[in-house]
């Protein structure tokens, strides 16, 4: 129940209550001041900070391979896609070239936490609508790609594992299998999924008609991703502006036409088929060994069987970890296609080991500006619905 500090008696017809940041329906600590006429919303305003992150100053302390963790932590549920964005930006601005198979494997991770993103954002969607089953298919299946995310790295969540001029470490042993392993499940899984949710009743009454977002708003916010390809355009930083050789890879940009909470549903859901049709491409043309660094020692270590009883080795790797690199001086700015929209980086250089400027463009915190729009005329359950069918994380949020 709202205090009499939370609500704020407008006139006889309205009054101004808060949507969080406790309710476990924003999704982290998220809360809309909603001003409502009865049950129907008239104003909405997300108010965000609450998480007091300050990632972006933090990382003009940090050497430019420090600041991975970072990335990390802005989208907690789509790392791999931060991290992309991050040593793409900081390769732009070295003129790096970093090993064909390094960036096959780049693409690999990028769409398997597409995945395993949009499996999160599908399960607590639907149970936030009211039903629960789902949520535990979801994170069953998800488990499995965490499993393959470890197996690379070492570590299950905010794993670091691109790094600048390649990768940390090379694919195991036996990862081309557990890969295919996946690939072979996922089609049975997704069917399930389907079934619950097609042609669903309640599905169907949340979704169609509710939170309109048209494309004119989508232009004038900045919104990306899913949400702007729900209006009809097939907008991908894969297809537009491809990166990591992305433009040797089939597949599609779903879209839909409604601009509603079901358009953006069923896009979502698709966009998964298609990640796995590259996962399967990209586990054809990469070998089980090979190149996944650069071979320039200014910013890569050595293979691990150089640097044992090697000393000038050893003396270099511990320079290159505490010390840093030196990057040119200069700007770049480099956008991927994150699970939740453009996912871009703007690093600027002195010349020194750590970035003088370093900002993050996160899709989130720009879907979310669309707030007012979407819970406008609605009901206040409608608002859960909106916030949803942009599916935002906090963390990118509060940068």
């Amino acid at each position: 129940m709202a205090t009499d500090a939370e609500i704020e008696v407008i006139s006889d017809e309205t009054m101004v209550i808060n949507l969080g940041p406790q309710h476990p329906s924003t999704h982290g600590v998220l809360r809309v001041r909603l001003t409502l006429d009865g049950e129907r919303v008239v104003g909405a305003e997300p108010v965000i900070g609450y998480l007091h992150t300050g990632f972006e100053k933090s990382a003009e302390t940090l050497t430019y391979q420090q600041c991975n963790t970072l990335t990390d932590r802005l989208d907690y549920l789509a790392p791999m896609t931060n991290n992309l964005a991050y040593v793409l930006a900081v390769e732009k601005l070295m003129r790096l070239e970093v090993p064909k198979r390094a960036q096959y494997i780049r693409v690999l991770f990028s769409e398997l936490t597409r995945i395993a993103s949009h499996l999160v954002w599908l399960g607590t969607h639907v149970m936030d609508l009211g039903a629960m089953s789902l949520f535990f298919y979801c994170m069953r299946e998800r488990e499995v790609i965490l499993d393959l995310i470890e197996a690379a790295s070492g570590v299950r969540m905010n794993p670091s594992y691109f790094r600048v001029g390649g990768l940390a470490y090379d694919l195991p042993q036996g990862f081309h299998e557990k890969v295919r392993d996946f690939l072979k499940d996922f089609p049975r899984w997704m069917l399930a999924y389907k079934n619950l949710v097609d042609d669903n009743p309640i599905m169907n009454e949340r979704l169609k008609g509710i939170s309109i977002l048209g494309r004119e708003a989508c232009y004038q916010y900045g919104v990306t991703g899913p949400c702007l390809r729900a209006t009809g355009l097939a907008l991908d930083l894969r297809k537009a502006e491809p990166y990591c050789y992305y433009d040797e890879f089939d597949f599609d940009v779903p879209t839909r036409t409604e601009c509603d909470a079901f358009a953006r549903f069923w896009v979502r859901f698709d966009e998964m088929y298609e990640s796995a049709k590259i996962v399967e491409q990209v586990i054809e043309k990469i070998t089980p060994q090979g190149e996944y660094a650069t071979r320039d020692r200014k910013v890569s270590l050595p293979p691990r069987e150089e640097i044992y009883g090697n000393m000038e080795a050893l003396i270099h790797q511990f320079k290159l970890v505490t010390t840093g690199f030196p990057v040119p001086a200069g700007e770049s700015y480099q956008g991927v296609e994150g699970p939740r929209g453009e996912m871009g980086f703007y690093v600027a250089s002195d010349g020194g080991p750590k970035p003088y400027r370093w900002r993050a463009r996160t899709p989130s915190f720009y879907n979310l500006q669309t707030m007012p729009i979407l819970a406008k005329g609605g009901l206040v359950a409608d608002v859960i619905t909106a916030i949803g069918s942009i599916d935002i994380m906090l963390g990118d949020v509060d940068k």
